[in-house]
């Protein structure tokens, strides 16, 4: 599992089976990762990691819970819809709620394995 912390809520996320993903889990199993975050486009909230992940990008329409890899070095938090050729990384597993608390004024996200 997946776990955003953006403000007070927590968010799990089931992680997807591919090469993107997997490098995340790898980097997570470090410790912790802050993003700084901005909100885009009234869709999304988006946060650049510290390194580059393999990326594997196909147009897509994403949808509200979908966790995704944007140039292979920034995680983008769907609270809305959006296409564009993304790498998908993880989905929300409950999407009530989640645009209240996506696309609040928060300037970080925090992904970890451990909520």
């Amino acid at each position: 599992m997946l776990y955003i912390q953006v403000g007070d809520n927590i968010l799990a996320a089931v992680l997807e089976d591919n090469p993107s993903a997997r490098a995340l889990a790898a980097l997570l199993e470090e410790g912790p990762v802050t993003l700084e975050a901005e909100n885009y486009g009234g869709f999304e909230k988006v946060g650049e990691l510290p390194e580059a992940l393999p990326q594997n990008d196909t147009r897509i329409t994403a949808a509200q819970g979908d966790v995704m890899l944007y140039r292979g070095d920034s995680v983008v938090l769907f609270y809305g819809s959006n296409t564009w050729s993304y790498t998908k990384l993880a989905r929300i597993t409950d999407a009530e709620g989640l645009e209240t608390a996506l696309s609040g004024s928060e300037i970080s996200f925090t992904l970890s394995l451990w909520p």
